[in-house]
């Protein structure tokens, strides 16, 4: 294994470090949670929005926080559930007098630690939502969950959410909103080569150098087969038929399209994947209204892709394109 690593076991802590230090006006980190959360959080007038999941997948979810998206993040180590007083605690900190939404990807070990957390969270007197998002297409049960993944189609759920948090939506309200642009998207990923844990050393599976996987899991799980390596014209057309039959999406609809990296796979292969896949959409009579191609839902080092759609209507879509401060800048 060659990665940049001191310890393997403070690899999550160091890297929050990181971002807390490369953020000082925004963000602040609260090491004793894994806690990265806005600087002026929580607010009187919005509900405060908050999501955990294991680490290894950034972006996702400890460098989405700020204005118009997550309010704080409490990820678990690689791979792993944050522990339930994390949930707890963070829940106490970002506590809001509008309320707190709870995002959870569909993992059995997020779910537990979400509704412990909760749980003692209300028994103290806080008020709190909580947000499934189900996005995978790929397979019905894996490894991690019951039922199907969360995946990147979280992002456009944290996207519209915290774009109606900031402009003063109440709990039930983001929880509709949440649940309505859940139910209209889909995801699925492939991988060509595995991922490696810094804390395992070696890749979490094989794949021959003439394989990929098909419904791989953000974590390795298996997907819906091992097969042998095809072309990348192929590969988006398998993605795009899983996906768009799923729904299903259908000639007029207009979408958001998103071509997402797995964490090791260069940005000019994601542009072929996106060239094709918009031909491919605009011949079913498709409309992409909006586009996003790079990393947003990784596996560590993963060389892989993931597509996902997103139906719009008047109100996504306006959630969508409001403004959202991270810690991911551009020029």
């Amino acid at each position: 294994m060659k990665k940049f690593v001191n310890d393997p076991q403070q690899f999550v802590p160091e890297m929050l470090k990181g971002i807390a230090l490369a953020n000082p006006d925004t963000l602040k980190y609260v090491p004793e949670y894994n806690l990265i959360m806005r600087i002026d959080a929580p607010r009187a007038d919005k509900v405060s929005v908050i999501q955990g999941s294991g680490s290894g997948h950034e972006p996702a979810h400890v460098m989405i926080v700020g204005k118009g998206m997550l309010d704080a993040a409490c990820p678990g180590d690689v791979f792993a559930a944050p522990p339930m007083d994390y949930v707890l605690e963070t829940s106490k900190l970002l506590n809001s007098p509008k309320g707190i939404l709870h995002i959870i990807n569909n993992y059995t070990g997020d779910r537990m630690a979400f509704e412990m957390g909760k749980e003692m969270a209300e028994a103290d007197g806080l008020t709190i939502g909580t947000l499934l998002v189900d996005d995978d297409v790929a397979v019905k049960d894996s490894t991690y969950t019951v039922g199907r993944r969360g995946v990147a189609g979280n992002f456009f759920v944290i996207k519209a959410v915290g774009a109606a948090s900031e402009q003063g939506a109440d709990l039930d309200e983001l929880l509709r909103i949440g649940e309505k642009v859940n139910s209209v998207t889909r995801t699925m990923g492939m991988a060509l080569t595995s991922c490696t844990p810094p804390a395992k050393g070696s890749p979490l599976f094989e794949l021959g150098d003439d394989e990929m996987e098909m419904g791989v899991g953000i974590h390795g799980e298996p997907g819906r087969r091992r097969e042998k390596l095809a072309n990348a014209n192929a590969i988006v057309d398998e993605l795009l038929e899983a996906v768009v039959t799923d729904l299903p999406f259908s000639k007029g609809d207009d979408v958001a399209l998103m071509v997402n990296g797995l964490g090791g796979t260069p940005i000019s292969e994601l542009y072929i994947l996106y060239g094709y896949a918009h031909e491919q959409l605009a011949k079913r009579g498709i409309n992409i209204r909006r586009n996003y191609v790079g990393e947003y839902c990784t596996s560590l080092d993963m060389a892989g892709t993931s597509i996902t759609l997103s139906r719009l209507d008047s109100e996504i879509d306006g959630l969508l394109g409001a403004p959202a401060e991270i810690a991911i800048r551009t020029f």
